[in-house]
């Protein structure tokens, strides 16, 4: 049989498929996605589906799949006789055993002109890469009353660089635009100026370097570089004297511990420290690193950043740890005849209405060790995320959650996944089950992201389900999102509560009335199912 372009030229991958083994398939697919397609199907023959799912697994992970051996020379095996030989000569190799040592991915021109032969995006032949780690933000970004407000509130608080105080608004109120508006306006009157932006996480980080890059270029009126200095990224703190420093604390404490001249020759030219998450200031490691850089130099100015909805949630002791380190003052979302912001922003439509579900689930005996150290440390680590990704059950309920969300109605929703496998999991197996379930992860090249979100965003009635993890908890601009499906599991309120902010859009800010918030509870985790019910209690938020 030929393959299905005939005799035009190229091989189409479904056609490869179709021919391929069981085994070969599971190489594809991998055991996770095949075990859950089982569970939640209701066919007995699973076998087109598994073939149409690996179809579009080659197709979309291609860069990444079709440069293993083993997956080539699966599809080698595959092809025909004279499919083969076109192959050969399409890609200017003497023969068919020069060509089978033939390393396709080690020159561009090679690897794009074998990825099209099998009728693949070349520009999806370019890897995925991390953005440089300086890099020039050229100079509209506008914000509403009430956040103008609580902005100009701030500045005041740190006008002429001096100054502590904390940033205290709810989730969906727009804390990070409001935040760059602030950093913007500061960098416009500082001339020049050096600003470093702390945070824990490196999902936190890079958010908050896409969102500056937007605002700048809105907001700016100058040139300014960005620097990154965390996780990977170790750009010269010193390589500019006009810019915005993206740094993790870690990394920013493990630098001062092996260079504190180093980096009291950089907190001398400070001019304003922006602690996301602003609880994380406290700890000892933490509060030396933020003194440093504030009161070394000429200008103090310190702002922290949190968008707990709540107070019950958290260690009154702590609290009042916090407010000390602020010097007891804070600016707080505060709108004249209100005496709740968050009823003020739902009842004029900056919020949607929420509604929350709880999905719980308790994890299988074979999961317990990983619970041994779970309490440990500022958040759950990677190997309990993947092994927590691994259980069938706790799948399966997600699974028919989002069955449950469209069936209601819901056209976009996106569920944050506890690792990058399990959202390429959820994803496979949604389209298992006929629903379009895309990927965006820290490894998607920017031509994918770029497509998959134009999808996403774009106005239909067929459902999509955004499936994710490591980003889109913020600086993502989906306004039609209106369910959020939350299966990673986090001690983080507020990385909690950006999560949930992804569905909050209200009708003013492009949005909806309402949206439903399904939140997976493993109820063996400590401290989880605390966050998720703090965030719920909207009635407490605010109340001095």
């Amino acid at each position: 049989m030929e393959a299905f372009y005939g005799n035009s030229p190229g091989q189409d991958l479904a056609e490869i498929v179709s021919r391929i083994s069981m085994d070969d398939l599971y190489k594809i697919l991998g055991k996770d996605i095949i075990s859950l397609v089982e569970a939640i199907s209701d066919s007995k023959d699973n076998n087109l589906t598994l073939r149409r799912i690996a179809t579009e697994i080659l197709r979309e992970q291609a860069v990444t799949l079709m440069a293993r051996r083993d997956i080539q020379k699966t599809c080698f095996n595959a092809m025909s006789e004279g499919k083969l030989t076109e192959l050969v000569n399409r890609l200017d190799v003497k023969n068919i055993t020069a060509f089978h040592s033939l390393d396709v991915t080690e020159n561009t021109k090679t690897w794009q002109s074998f990825l099209g032969f099998f009728g693949i995006d070349t520009h999806e032949a370019v890897p995925f890469t991390l953005e440089n780690e300086q890099e020039d933000v050229r100079a509209n970004y506008g914000l509403f009353p009430h956040q103008r407000h609580v902005a100009d509130r701030v500045c005041n608080e740190i006008r002429g660089g001096y100054g502590r105080v904390v940033l205290h608004m709810p989730t969906g109120a727009g804390k990070t635009r409001t935040a760059m508006h602030i950093v913007s306006r500061f960098m416009t009157a500082s001339e020049p100026s050096v600003i470093v932006w702390l945070a824990a996480s490196s999902e936190l980080l890079d958010q908050a370097a896409d969102a500056f890059q937007n605002a700048w270029s809105q907001l700016g009126n100058r040139e300014v570089s960005i620097l990154r200095y965390w996780g990977n990224y170790s750009a010269d703190l010193t390589a500019s004297s006009d810019c915005i420093i993206f740094a993790g604390l870690q990394k920013m404490h493990a630098l001062k511990m092996r260079d504190r001249i180093g980096i009291l020759r950089l907190a001398k030219s400070v001019n304003l420290v922006i602690v996301d998450e602003a609880h994380q200031a406290i700890a000892p490691t933490y509060q030396e690193i933020i003194d440093i850089l504030t009161e070394t130099g000429s200008s103090n100015a310190l702002v922290g950043l949190t968008a707990t909805p709540g107070r019950t949630w958290s260690d009154i002791a702590a609290d009042e740890q916090l407010s000390e380190f602020f010097g007891g003052r804070k600016v707080m979302l505060e709108v004249e005849g209100w005496d709740d912001p968050v009823a003020f922003l739902i009842e004029q439509g900056y919020l949607a209405r929420p509604t929350f579900q709880r999905l719980e689930f308790k994890v299988t005996p074979d999961f317990q060790p990983y619970l041994k150290d779970a309490g440990k440390g500022d958040d759950y680590d990677s190997a309990l995320l993947e092994a927590l990704a691994e259980q069938l059950g706790r799948n399966v309920i997600i699974i028919n959650e989002v069955r449950r969300l469209i069936e209601k109605g819901h056209t976009r929703i996106i569920l944050f996944g506890s690792s990058v496998r399990h959202a390429e999991l959820l994803a496979a197996a949604l389209s298992a089950v006929g629903i379009d379930g895309q990927v965006v992860t820290g490894k998607t090249n920017s031509t994918s992201r770029m497509r998959t979100i134009r999808m996403f965003r774009r106005a239909s009635k067929k459902p999509i389900v955004l499936c994710n993890f490591g980003v889109l908890t913020t600086g993502f601009d989906a306004p039609n999102t209106s369910a959020a499906v939350i299966a990673r599991p986090t001690k983080s309120l507020v990385l909690f509560s950006q999560m949930v902010g992804r569905a909050t859009r209200g009708p003013k800010a492009g949005g909806n009335k309402t949206c439903e918030i399904s939140t997976v509870i493993d109820i063996d985790l400590p401290g989880f199912g605390d966050i998720a019910d703090a965030f719920t209690n909207w009635e407490d938020v605010w109340h001095d």
